[in-house]
C-alpha cells in the first residue's frame, strides 16, 4: 500500500441537501428511506437469505443453485458455484412470449444522426445468427475472444454472442494502440478477435483493423486463429487470407441454421475479462463471473434508476470499458429496458449533440461522465447557441453521474441546467472491479448532497478504515473498503492471482476484506459518503484509470531519448485530472522551442504505445528527479509542481534540491 494513504483529510464540506421529489418517490421501487432501511436491515440480517431470493427473483436459471455463498476460499469467494445459466438468454430469450419481444431494444444513432431501432425478437435473431457464425469459426465455449469495436449495435451483438456459446469475451476500447491491444490478446490467450474496418466519431473515419493487424504482427499473438471484421464503412481493408473474414461472410456460411440455443455455463463461468491499468506497467485483468455479475447489472438497473417500463435509458458509455458493460450490453437488457446506444461524440457537430438527442429520443434517464459534464459546462458559456437551454428535456425524469467524483459546481449545473430543478441525479461510485454500482443514491429515497455518492446499496457493507482495517470515525478521511463479498466482485486477476490477493484484499487487513484503492470520509451529520481521490499510483483521466507506471513505462520505450520519466496527477476542470510528465533526456535538458517540439513528439509516442487519452498535458524536463539519497523518487514533491504549489515540505532528504527550479516550466 502507498504511503499516500496515510492521513486523508477531509476539505470540502457540504450543506446543501436536496431531498427527493413527490414525483421520484411515488411508484419507486425503494420508496422512502424506511423501504431503504429495511432492505439494508435484511441484508444484514439473514445476509445469504437476502441475496438468494434476489438470485432467484432477478435470474433465470437452467440448473438452479443450492448454495448462495461460498467462503471456504477466500478470498476467492464463490457465489451461486453449483447453478448454471446463460447471460444471453437472461438478456434476450426470457423477453420472447411477452409484450416486451416487440419492445424496441436500441436506439441506435450514428455518428452522422441516422437512427436504427431494433426490438427484443429482432436483438435476439441477430445474437443467434453472429453466435452461430462465431462456432462455425471453431470458437466453442471457455474460449477467449477480443472485441474492438466501434459504438454501434453490433458491438453489442458480439458481446451477446460470445456469452451465448461461452466464450469469454474481453472488451478493448476503439482509442487503444496497436501496443495495448497485442498485450491483451497475449495475456488473455485469445483465439479470435472481432472488429470492424472502420468505426466513425466526430466525421472522422478512423482505422481499427488495420491497428489489429499491426497489433498482430508486433509478435507473440500465436493464439488468434481468427479476425471477424464488421465493414461500418465502404473502405477497403486489408485482408490476410486464410485469418480474415467479413461478417457478411460468416454470416453467409450460417444462413438458415435458426436460432443458436444458449450454452448453459456455471454461474461461476468467466463473462468477461477487462483489463484496467495498475500501478505497475502491465495491465490487469479483471475477471467476472455470469452469475453473481448479471444478478447485480439487473438489480442496479431497477434499483439505482428505478427503472419502469416506458423509459428511455442512455448511459453515454462506450462498451470498451465496464459502464458499457454493465449498463449497455448486459443491464438495460436483461431488464428489459428501451435504451439509446450512440456512436458519436458529445462535441459533434456540435456541443449540443447530448441536448439534442435526449430531445429526439425522449430520453427519461441520462447516465454520463463528469468530464463530458464540465466540458459541455465550458461549451455553454462560451456559446449561446449550444446552452441545453436550446433544447427541450421535459422527458428527464432521473440523472446520473459516473465515472469519477463529481465535483459540487458541476453537480448543481446539471442540477439545474439539465434536470430543472426536479430530476434526482445519482452520483454512482463503483468500480471495474465491483461490477455494478456499490454506493449511490436512490432517486426515490435519498436526499442528495452535492458531491456525495451518499449511501451503500442494500447488501454492500462498506465502511471507511485506517492501514490496519480498524473503522474510522465519521468525519475522518480513510481508506474505503467493502467488509463483506458480493455477488458482482471481481474474482481474480487473469493469470495472476497472487496480485489479486495483494492488490484487493491485503494481509494487514487480514485477507478477506476488500481495499477499493479509494479514500473516503463519511459526513458527520449524515453519515455520507464522499471519495477524496485514489489512495495508489492510478490516475482518473476523464473517468478512465491509468496507470502511472504504465504511463512512464511508455515515455522511458523510447529509448532514442528518454532516460527516466515520473508521471503523476495534476487536477484538471475538464478531465478531473490531467496526466504530468517529468522527463530526464539522454541528451542535454532542452528549453524553449525545442522544449516544445520534443515535447510533442513524447505526447504523440505515448499515444501510439497506449492511446491518446494517456497523453501528458504537462511535460517537464529536468537533468534529474528529485530523488532521495537512496535514490527514490519523491513523488509528493512533484505533485506540488504539477499543481503550481510552492514548495513547503521538508527537502532536506533530496540528493539535489536545484532539481527542483528546473521543472518549473511546463511544455
Amino acid at each position: 500500500m502507498s504511503s499516500t494513504s496515510k492521513n486523508i483529510e477531509s476539505v470540502l464540506v457540504e450543506t446543501r441537501v436536496f431531498p427527493p421529489d413527490n414525483r421520484a418517490t411515488q411508484g419507486a421501487r425503494i420508496s422512502g428511506m424506511a423501504a431503504y432501511e429495511a432492505l439494508c436491515k435484511e441484508a444484514e440480517t439473514d445476509f445469504d437469505g437476502f441475496w438468494t431470493r434476489l438470485a432467484r427473483e432477478n435470474v433465470q436459471w437452467t440448473k438452479p443453485f443450492t448454495r448462495t455463498l461460498d467462503e471456504s476460499k477466500a478470498p476467492f469467494y464463490q457465489w451461486f458455484g453449483d447453478g448454471e445459466l446463460n447471460a444471453s438468454a437472461n438478456c434476450l430469450d426470457k423477453h420472447i412470449g411477452t409484450p416486451t419481444e416487440d419492445k424496441t431494444a436500441i436506439i441506435f444513432e450514428a455518428d452522422d444522426g441516422a437512427v436504427t431501432k431494433i426490438t427484443y425478437k429482432d436483438l435476439l435473431t441477430r445474437v443467434s445468427q453472429f453466435a452461430n457464425a462465431l462456432k462455425a469459426q471453431g470458437i466453442q465455449k471457455g474460449d477467449r475472444v477480443i472485441v474492438y469495436m466501434p459504438m454501434t449495435i453490433e458491438g453489442v451483438i458480439a458481446m451477446q454472442a460470445c456469452a451465448r456459446i461461452g466464450a469469454t469475451h474481453s472488451v478493448v476500447f476503439g482509442g487503444f494502440s496497436a501496443k495495448a491491444l497485442q498485450e491483451r490478446i497475449i495475456d488473455a490467450g485469445a483465439v479470435a478477435v472481432i472488429t470492424a474496418n472502420y468505426q466513425l466519431r466526430g466525421g472522422k473515419e478512423l482505422p481499427l483493423k488495420a491497428i489489429v493487424d499491426d497489433g498482430i504482427a508486433l509478435g507473440g499473438c500465436t493464439t488468434i486463429k481468427t479476425v471477424l471484421v464488421y465493414e461500418r464503412t465502404l473502405t477497403d481493408w486489408k485482408r490476410v487470407e486464410g485469418r480474415d473474414i467479413s461478417f457478411t461472410e460468416a454470416l453467409a456460411e450460417v444462413e438458415g441454421q435458426g436460432l443458436c440455443p444458449p450454452e448453459p455455463v456455471n454461474a461461476e463461468h468467466p463473462l468477461f475479462i477487462l483489463y484496467t491499468s495498475g500501478s505497475t506497467g502491465k495491465p490487469k485483468g479483471v475477471q467476472h463471473a455470469t452469475g453473481g455479475y448479471l444478478l447485480w447489472a439487473k438489480l442496479t438497473m431497477d434499483w439505482t434508476f428505478d427503472l419502469r417500463p416506458e423509459d428511455v435509458f442512455w448511459c453515454t458509455a462506450d462498451i470498451g470499458w465496464i459502464t458499457g458493460h454493465t449498463y449497455v450490453a448486459y443491464g438495460p437488457l436483461a431488464a428489459g429496458a428501451t435504451q439509446v446506444v450512440f456512436e458519436g461524440i458529445p462535441t459533434y457537430p456540435h456541443a449540443g449533440r447530448f441536448w439534442q438527442m435526449v430531445e429526439k429520443h425522449r430520453v427519461t434517464i441520462f447516465y454520463t461522465a463528469p468530464t463530458a459534464i464540465r466540458s459541455l459546462i465550458k461549451a455553454a458559456e462560451s456559446d449561446e447557441k449550444v446552452h441545453p437551454k436550446n433544447w427541450d428535456l421535459s422527458s428527464l425524469r432521473i440523472l446520473g453521474s459516473v465515472g469519477e467524483p463529481i465535483n459540487p459546481e458541476a453537480w448543481m449545473w446539471y442540477h439545474r441546467n439539465i434536470g430543472h430543478e426536479r430530476c434526482p441525479i445519482v452520483d454512482t461510485f463503483w468500480q471495474t472491479e465491483t461490477g455494478g454500482h456499490v454506493i449511490t443514491p436512490l432517486p426515490g429515497a435519498t436526499p442528495l448532497v452535492p458531491g456525495s455518492c451518499t449511501l451503500p446499496l442494500p447488501g454492500i457493507m462498506a465502511a471507511i478504515v485506517d492501514e490496519t482495517g480498524k473503522d474510522l470515525p465519521n468525519g475522518a478521511g480513510g481508506m474505503l473498503v467493502i467488509k463483506r463479498p458480493w455477488p458482482s466482485m471481481i474474482r481474480t486477476i487473469w493469470n495472476d492471482p497472487e496480485r489479486f490477493k495483494k492488490s484487493y484484499f491485503p494481509e494487514e487487513m487480514g485477507g478477506t476484506i476488500y481495499l477499493a484503492g479509494d479514500g473516503a470520509v463519511r459526513s458527520a451529520d449524515r453519515g455520507y459518503f464522499r471519495i477524496t481521490g485514489r489512495i495508489d499510483d492510478v490516475l482518473n483521466v476523464s473517468g478512465h484509470r491509468l496507470g502511472t507506471m504504465e504511463i512512464e513505462s511508455a515515455l522511458v520505450s523510447k529509448t532514442d531519448l528518454v532516460a527516466e520519466a515520473a508521471v503523476v496527477g495534476r487536477p484538471d476542470d475538464v478531465t478531473g485530472e490531467a496526466v504530468c510528465a517529468f522527463v530526464v533526456l539522454k541528451r542535454g535538458r532542452p528549453s524553449g522551442d525545442e522544449a516544445k517540439q520534443i515535447a510533442t513528439d513524447l505526447r504523440n509516442w505515448v499515444a501510439k504505445e497506449i492511446g491518446p487519452i494517456a497523453k501528458p498535458k504537462d511535460i517537464r524536463f529536468g537533468d534529474n528527479l528529485p530523488k532521495t539519497r537512496s535514490g527514490k523518487i519523491m513523488r509528493r514533491l512533484l505533485r506540488s509542481i504539477a499543481k503550481g504549489e510552492a514548495i513547503t515540505q521538508d527537502t532536506s532528504t533530496l540528493e539535489n534540491p536545484a532539481i527542483l527550479e528546473q521543472l518549473g516550466q511546463a511544455y
